[in-house]
């Protein structure tokens, strides 16, 4: 890892770090700059090429999720026939799995019983196995299929939309129908339904495309952390479903939070990661984008898109050591890796 010296990175960076937008500081081993972002000490490199596929194969959309397993692979959910990606900390492809999923949105991490599994929700299958909630092993091997609840009421199939998904810590499975009514629904560890929380809105406690879901562990009982991406806010449920309260608002359509201690590593698909810290204030912003017209572009093209900040930034996670993986979403897909600067 490049060191910098505090000397050096506020002359050459000064207000540039401050505002929390990206810019570049020549390397002293390499021809290539430096490629930074962030702000303080949530300033960020570049980790270049990290995560290459073979040459003429495209990510498709990486319009999905990023999770870690137990050995600290990285595994990236693509839209496409690359299903999802596994790789080395290093960014070496160890292998895909999942291929008869195509496209599958979301991705959860969790160790059951001393075994590793993932908690999926899946836009496409092959052959059309199409908004279905998948729990699976790190192989890929399919352990559990949730699909429309008949209690939802739904009349239609479309109406049956599910973005996110995660096992609660009492092995029931709650499911975010974001790309639908924006309901949450609750199964057993079976997949049997218990119950659906919420309604599609703007008050206080509604939701207006619940987009990503996590456990939210940095308070005195887990609460339920909902990505209200088209109110731009996040919202605290219980774990009975209740609605507690609404913690950060005027985000950037906020995708995906992963937590580190603690402080929350927000997506916003349009152009910006945020880092939040345990009151929910922005203490840092990443890949910052001053390019609107790109912000949520699905057409723009990655390569028109400076490293260091990004377009759509849709999947996110943050590791024990604070690096930080985004995948952006637009037509041919984009994952970067960002190592924390270290200060000498």
């Amino acid at each position: 890892m490049t060191k910098i010296d505090r000397r050096t990175f506020f002359g050459t960076a000064g207000i540039a770090a401050l505002a929390g937008q990206s810019f570049a500081i020549p390397s002293t081993s390499a021809s290539d700059s430096v490629q930074l972002t962030g702000n303080g000490e949530w300033t960020y490199r570049i980790v270049s090429s990290w995560g290459a596929l073979p040459v003429g194969t495209a990510f498709g959309g990486t319009h999905g999720g990023i999770a870690q397993d137990k050995a600290g692979h990285i595994y990236i959910s693509t839209q496409s026939h690359t299903g999802v990606l596994v790789y080395d900390s290093d960014g070496h492809l160890l292998r895909q799995i999942a291929t008869a999923y195509p496209e599958i949105h979301s991705m959860v991490f969790a160790i059951e019983g001393g075994e590793e599994h993932i908690y999926a929700t899946v836009q496409k299958g092959n052959p059309e196995e199409n908004w279905l909630f998948i729990k699976m092993k790190t192989d890929g091997s399919v352990l559990l299929k949730i699909t429309a609840p008949p209690e939802a009421g739904f009349k239609s199939p479309n109406e049956w939309r599910l973005t996110a998904a995660l096992p609660a810590p009492d092995g029931s499975i709650f499911i975010a129908n974001g790309y639908g009514d924006s309901r949450i629904f609750r199964f057993d560890k079976n997949g049997n339904y218990q119950a659906s929380y919420s309604e599609k809105g703007s008050a206080a406690g509604q939701l207006n495309c619940s987009h990503g879901l996590s456990i939210d562990t940095r308070y005195d009982e887990p609460l339920l952390l909902v990505c209200d991406r088209e109110n731009r806010r996040l919202c605290h449920f219980d774990l009975d479903g209740r609605y507690v309260r609404t913690i950060t608002q005027h985000l950037r359509r906020p995708c995906n939070v992963s937590f580190h201690g603690g402080y929350a590593l927000v997506s916003e698909l349009e152009g910006r990661a945020t880092i939040l810290d345990r009151d929910n204030v922005p203490v840092a912003f990443i890949g910052d984008n001053p390019q609107k017209s790109q912000w949520a572009e699905y057409k723009v093209d990655p390569r028109q898109v400076n490293a260091a900040v990004f377009s759509a930034a849709h999947g996110c996670f943050i590791d024990s050591e604070a690096n930080i993986y985004v995948s952006d979403w637009n037509q041919t897909g984009r994952v970067t890796k960002l190592s924390r600067t270290t200060w000498s």
